[in-house]
């Protein structure tokens, strides 16, 4: 059976979250956080995709991001799943998918979703009873703003 088509437009937000299979750890050290995050840079710019918002927890991942045309954010994931897998399989002598299926994804309907979206996403290490202060977790937006000004 075909997989359902994702719906994404141009122009329009998306939260993406995706999960470590049976929520294994997916980012062991900050190496592996610090080589996910330079192909997310590689990808949204390849792909034409705005970062605005993001968090790498050790077992799962958010975006928040709006592409440029129908296939950016589909394409993005794609590159950077593969390019992750293929690292992290080598690195930790293992087969196999990483991956719990396919990445969700939400649209973002209005401007003040999107600001819920964004501080969700920015405080999920706090909730997580990781760091008191969102300033204190190094691989999220919230302390890497730099990140999100991926201009394509």
């Amino acid at each position: 059976m075909a997989r359902k088509l994702r719906v994404s437009y141009p122009g329009v937000a998306e939260h993406i979250i995706q999960r470590g299979n049976n929520r294994q750890v997916i980012f062991a050290n900050d190496e592996d956080m610090r080589g996910y995050v330079t192909w997310l840079k590689q990808y949204a710019k390849q792909h034409k995709v705005a970062i605005h918002a993001w968090v790498l927890m050790t077992n799962h991942v958010h975006l928040l991001c709006t592409p440029s045309t129908a296939t950016g954010i589909s394409k993005m994931m794609q590159s950077l799943g593969r390019m992750y897998v293929l690292y992290f399989n080598r690195r930790y002598q293992r087969t196999g998918t990483l991956w719990e299926g396919r990445y969700k994804s939400c649209l973002i309907e209005n401007e003040a979703y999107f600001m819920q979206v964004c501080r969700y996403i920015e405080l999920n290490p706090v909730r997580a009873n990781m760091v008191n202060d969102p300033a204190d977790y190094s691989w999220s937006s919230y302390a890497m703003p730099w990140v999100s000004a991926v201009a394509y």
